[in-house]
């Protein structure tokens, strides 16, 4: 059980957070105490989180769409007051293949999500996060985001995309008392990565098992994170234990040096 009682009453919005990753994050800050937001483009992953965690304010927006995103924060403020926390979580696993293969319209969807939707998002929050009290911003990235990775270029170039991202912000913020750091996960167990695990099969012709077991020894400690690992991290470095943890790479993914 979490013990810290700095994220008691924090104000915090997590993109994208009702399911997968981002509802294990939204729970993790939930049992800290603190007055959470989501949004999500899936409806049915809003009426679920709205049943197990009511007094989470869900509200449906696409982060990649302006106009989504200023109706959001709108609603934010008129049911928080303000804003101390913001999880910028929402991404999209992009297309699997060659580069030769990739549409045009694949590389846009990607980036729109991955990379715009950070800056529309951080855009919006920045005004909000000064008048907060101890605001940080957490930016999801991806082990993709530090490392190449065959048949996921337009994936990995957005998550390198949020790593520069996040660099630049923590110089610009730093000074304002805004920490901003981004999580780089490893593999993580769940629906995703089997997706795209069966997609790499798919595209090189090879057995599921033997792509499936690429990912999981990829690692030095030989397995998945877990979602639970993610989202301790992205609690942590929003609380006041992280209070000097600022502009880093926070890399959960068991020692990964190359990818599959």
């Amino acid at each position: 059980m979490w013990k810290d009682e700095s994220l008691l009453g924090k104000r915090v919005l997590i993109t994208a957070g009702a399911d997968g990753i981002g509802l294990e994050i939204t729970r993790a800050f939930v049992e800290a105490g603190a007055r959470v937001a989501v949004c999500d483009v899936a409806g049915q992953s809003l009426e679920r989180i709205a049943a197990e965690l009511p007094d989470v304010l869900a509200i449906k927006a696409d982060v990649s769409n302006e106009s989504d995103v200023a109706a959001l924060f709108e609603r934010v403020d008129a049911a928080l007051g303000g804003l101390d926390v913001l999880v910028n979580n929402a991404g999209v696993a992009g297309p699997t293949g060659g580069v030769e293969t990739l549409t045009l319209a694949d590389w846009e969807r990607t980036l729109a999500v991955n990379i715009t939707g950070q800056f529309l998002c951080t855009r919006a929050a920045v005004p909000r996060l000064r008048k907060g009290h101890a605001p940080a911003i957490v930016n999801l990235s991806s082990a993709a985001g530090h490392l190449g990775m065959p048949g996921r270029s337009v994936y990995s170039a957005s998550k390198w995309a949020v790593v520069g991202f996040t660099k630049s912000l923590a110089l610009e913020l730093g000074p304002q008392g805004i920490r901003v750091n981004t999580v780089l996960p490893g593999a993580v167990d769940g629906p995703r990565i089997r997706a795209v695990i069966a997609a790499k099969a798919a595209s090189l012709g090879k057995p599921l098992d033997e792509v499936t077991r690429s990912y999981t020894s990829q690692a030095a400690l030989g397995r998945m994170v877990t979602m639970r690992d993610i989202a301790c991290m992205v609690r942590f470095a929003c609380s006041d234990q992280a209070a000097n943890v600022h502009g880093q790479e926070l890399v959960v993914d068991g020692l990964t040096q190359a990818l599959s």
